[in-house]
């Protein structure tokens, strides 16, 4: 069993060596899995690039890198690194400004193992500021659902949504194509949709699986519930015929 946890990044070098240190800090035992940390520099200026190609050499779990001269939209990044990664492996997603938990991937790998055949997982998260002061409140937590037209339900209602916090197969991935590389936006969310389209309703885990930070300059700054909103109705329009076949309504 192999997990590789996905980051782009572009013009973080402040919050990537602590994104890059929580996944070196993972405890597997007594479970016996590989794991590494594939990072897509993406056209930074700041440094960032200078300070991967020190890090690649330290001690600790492996990091690969890959840089690109030109920015590259958020779908297009990942899947360039999700498609130099082992058919048979698992893939978490980490933003380069979160942090990941030391026994994230024990969990996961856990759920692989005692759930043959399941093809993505679900996990909570919390928000903490930009210092990693927790945030009452503001917890993420996954839901359960039946079918994944419940799931998908739930997601057009605008009452359940899902981030960074998954863990899925490289198998189910290459089968329903990848992220969409046109999208600017909501690119992880028009996936999850995709996953739950082909019939893949996910194993809810009650760990937590990263700390997702709030600061000045993150992507989603300006996304509110009517961006969000117009995020929806974008995804719905693209899938319309098999949601309308499921009695899933457009957001309004």
């Amino acid at each position: 069993m192999h997990f590789t946890v996905i980051t782009p990044t572009h013009n973080r070098r402040q919050f990537l060596p602590e994104a890059v240190a929580s996944v070196r800090a993972t405890v597997s035992a007594p479970l016996d899995f590989g794991y590494e940390h594939f990072i897509c520099e993406n056209a930074s200026t700041d440094g960032t690039a200078d300070w991967l190609r020190e890090a690649v050499h330290q001690d600790g779990a492996p990091v690969r890198t890959i840089s690109q001269p030109d920015k590259l939209l958020p779908g297009p990044a990942r899947n360039l690194l999700i498609r130099q990664t082992t058919a048979t492996g698992w893939i978490v997603p980490l933003d380069d400004d979160d942090v990941l938990l030391q026994r994230c991937l024990f969990h996961y790998a856990n759920l692989v193992q005692g759930h043959p055949g399941q093809q993505w997982f679900v996990a909570d998260f919390l928000r903490v500021d930009e210092e990693k002061r927790y945030l009452p409140g503001e917890d993420y937590y996954a839901w359960k659902f039946e079918t994944p037209a419940d799931m998908l339900r739930a997601i057009f209602r605008a009452e359940h949504f899902i981030q960074g916090n998954v863990c899925y197969s490289r198998q189910l991935f290459d089968e329903v194509g990848g992220y969409d590389e046109e999208l600017k936006m909501a690119e992880d969310l028009d996936l999850y949709v995709r996953f739950l389209l082909a019939g893949y309703l996910p194993v809810v885990s009650p760990h937590i699986s990263h700390l997702h930070r709030f600061h000045t300059s993150n992507v989603s700054i300006g996304v509110d519930a009517e961006k969000h909103g117009t995020d929806l109705r974008d995804i719905y329009d693209k899938y319309a015929g098999q949601l309308q076949a499921l009695e899933i309504e457009r957001p309004g």
